[in-house]
């Protein structure tokens, strides 16, 4: 029972469990403490990301050395094709099967959660994309200076986040994911929700599982390695996806199931890719918006939009999408503009949107995740047939 207890796939599904459950018979008091005590977590969590993204990039660069600046390219390159051809499949399906469905918009009737009790503010000392970007410079400019000093710095501080994320935030992951759906079963997304949530999701999630087979299908061929040895260890990182709704909130949980995989995936590689991944590859997201954006077209204006107007919105998504926060709603959010500018949607569509994209979101992310680890494979296949030596550190997550 005991190692039962410590697997984190059964911890995280018994998180859920356990917090649809208490959704259901909390009252007003419990939730109060239950909405606080998610509010710290979720605190802690995003605090830690930015943390983590300068702790394995900046130093992941350094190590890659003058091969640094093609590993880069490879990397966005790679996330912008994966969520474009993602954005046009989904358009395609849209066309093909939006026509003969009967959805009707639902969206009401849910609880409002309550106030927080007590709320501990945990700024990040940075946002997520101000650290990406400092991560580059700071790796880019220590490899091109040889400033060794800096680069020893950063070994070190690889290290102690590697320490951060294995005693810290894993641990708390399964009781921030139990206090989330204990709020979602509390409010009615859940229950209330379920006919509106279904009729799109299943359609939605098998596009991610198609998109999915396909990435790893490419990164396999590409690479020359078997893509189930990498898949298989993805468990763990789809059900804190699930649960937490953010690529950033997943990252500490996907590098473990990345480290997992080798010699699929070389460490250095996963170092450097999967806390970049988190915040550029939103293939998913993307897939998933661009069905949606079609159905409400339909509900509300009767008609999907022009083939030319969501190939635009595609292309221009995929560039939006590496800009976007890997926090819930993300990709979304930061879409808005082009929602209304081209696609013409009202503030009804943009409403309507952003509430049906809410439900899902966590199947989304879930997909961003996964589909991380296929690109990564992508990279490792580049870096041994350009014979970019490798680079090991030795610490279990």
């Amino acid at each position: 029972m005991k190692k039962l207890f410590n697997n984190l796939p059964f911890r995280l599904l018994l998180g859920v469990v356990i917090g649809i459950l208490a959704g259901q018979v909390a009252n007003l008091p419990v939730m109060h403490v239950i909405v606080t005590a998610k509010f710290i977590l979720g605190q802690i969590i995003t605090f830690c990301v930015p943390l983590i993204i300068i702790g394995f990039i900046a130093p992941s660069i350094t190590k890659l050395g003058n091969s640094a600046s093609k590993i880069l390219g490879v990397a966005i390159l790679s996330a912008y094709t994966s969520s474009v051809f993602a954005a046009l499949f989904s358009m395609g399906a849209g066309y093909t099967l939006i026509p003969h469905l009967s959805i009707v918009s639902e969206v009401d009737g849910l609880k409002e959660l309550p106030e927080l009790v007590f709320k501990l503010e945990i700024p990040q000392i940075m946002p997520v994309m101000s650290a990406l970007v400092l991560s580059v410079m700071i790796g880019l400019a220590a490899t091109w200076t040889k400033a060794k000093t800096t680069i020893r710095f950063l070994d070190e501080f690889q290290k102690m986040i590697l320490l951060i994320v294995s005693k810290v935030l894993i641990p708390i992951l399964p009781f921030f994911i139990a206090v989330t759906f204990c709020a979602l079963s509390y409010e009615g997304t859940i229950t209330k929700q379920l006919p509106v949530f279904l009729k799109v999701i299943l359609i939605v999630m098998a596009g991610h599982y198609i998109w999915l087979a396909l990435l790893y299908l490419i990164g396999g061929i590409y690479s020359g390695k078997n893509p189930w040895k990498v898949l298989k260890n993805y468990g763990p990182a789809y059900l804190t996806a699930v649960g937490t709704m953010s690529s950033a909130a997943t990252l500490a949980v996907a590098l473990r199931c990345a480290k997992k995989s080798e010699p699929e995936l070389r460490d250095d590689m996963v170092d450097f890719g999967i806390p970049l991944f988190a915040n550029i590859h939103l293939c998913g997201s993307v897939l998933t918006e661009v069905f949606f954006v079609m159905v409400v077209s339909k509900i509300l204006y009767g008609e999907l939009p022009s083939v030319g107007s969501m190939i635009l919105f595609c292309v221009l998504l995929g560039v939006f999408a590496i800009g976007a926060p890997g926090v819930p709603g993300g990709t979304v959010m930061a879409s808005l503009g082009l929602i209304i500018s081209v696609l013409g949607f009202d503030e009804t569509g943009t409403a309507l949107i952003l509430t049906i994209f809410a439900l899902q979101d966590s199947f989304g992310t879930a997909c961003n995740v996964t589909g991380d680890g296929a690109l990564t494979m992508i990279l490792t296949g580049f870096a041994e047939k350009h014979k970019i030596e490798q680079q090991k550190i030795e610490i279990d997550l």
